[in-house]
């Protein structure tokens, strides 16, 4: 056991903790939490991570972190560029079916729609041409062949004729602009909307509205460590995702009403939600590790 995991041991022993708090307070996992005490820093993902958890052990037992890095700067190892890239990937499970049946509604849903409004307006204009050519013909006098000799009343029949013309156009008119309600579209559904609900220290909650899937995808643009979790804490996903090697994991989590993640480098990590971008409400330079709640409630239409 080294000084450093002396100190820190001691200190949770004052504070009357015990691993499994200090697990619950962190979200460090136990192994790593007692590989700290013994200075066994061979178990942890890599050195990168030996000062972030070191870091989050000190703040829960009541420890200044730079502090600490400054007397027991020894006993940490340093943490070089080219130290840290881990040999195997551990995932505990990873689920990438998204529901095609849903998914294929969602791309022909437009097509048909567009589709219904096209006929629509097709059928409104056959009714349009139909009321024109049934009042061009009751406002045109019969021939019955007698046309000589009687131009005169011919005329006065034609000015009679003329305002049932008119009277028959104003009727066409006055049905079109009855039916012209027909041709108004339903309103688009709303954007989908991520939102903060809280946030404080290294946590932060977010809601997901307008969204009737749930997909999370995690992309590492260099080098992260990553926890996917449901809320009743069953695990999706646990591990390292490496750019140019497995860089992302992409999760269905639509019959999830909640995910918890755990991002151990956010700087370089990027996590999309149906594939808009959300934006840490807690700035990576600020913490760099950081404890994520995503909460979800599909919309129902």
């Amino acid at each position: 056991m080294t000084e450093l995991g002396n100190h820190l041991k001691e200190a949770r022993i004052e504070r009357g903790m015990s691993l499994d708090d200090l697990q619950t307070a962190t979200k460090i996992q136990k192994r790593y939490l007692v590989g700290i005490e013994e200075g066994n820093y061979s178990m942890m993902p890599g050195k990168f991570y030996v000062r972030a958890f070191i870091k989050q052990y000190a703040e829960a037992v009541g420890i200044d972190p730079e502090e600490l890095f400054e007397q027991y700067k020894n006993d940490i190892p340093v943490t070089a560029a080219s130290d840290d890239i881990p040999e195997k990937l551990s995932r505990v499970q990873t689920r990438k079916n998204i529901s095609g049946s849903s998914s294929r509604l969602a791309d022909l849903l437009p097509k048909i729609l567009i589709g219904v409004f096209v006929v629509g307006v097709i059928a409104l204009l056959y009714y349009f041409i139909v009321m024109a050519n049934n009042g061009k013909d009751e406002g045109e006098p019969a021939d019955n062949g007698n046309t000589q000799g009687v131009e005169y009343g011919q005329s006065d029949d034609l000015a009679k004729e003329e305002p049932k013309e008119e009277d028959g156009q104003e009727e066409g008119g006055g049905a079109a602009e009855e039916e012209e309600p027909a041709e108004e579209e339903k309103p688009e559904p709303p954007a989908q909307e991520v939102a903060v609900v809280e946030s404080a220290g290294n946590d932060t909650v977010y809601e997901v509205k307008n969204a009737d899937q749930f997909v999370l995808k995690v992309v590492s643009t260099g080098e992260t460590w990553v926890s996917i979790k449901n809320g009743k804490g069953y695990s999706f996903f646990e591990g390292m995702l490496l750019k140019g090697s497995a860089e992302s994991q992409t999760i269905d989590l639509s019959k999830e009403p909640e995910a918890v993640l755990v991002v151990g480098n956010t700087s370089q990590t990027e996590l999309y939600i149906n594939d808009q971008k959300l934006e840490y409400a807690i700035p990576s330079s600020q913490s760099v590790k950081q404890d994520i709640t995503i909460r979800y409630t599909k919309t129902t239409e």
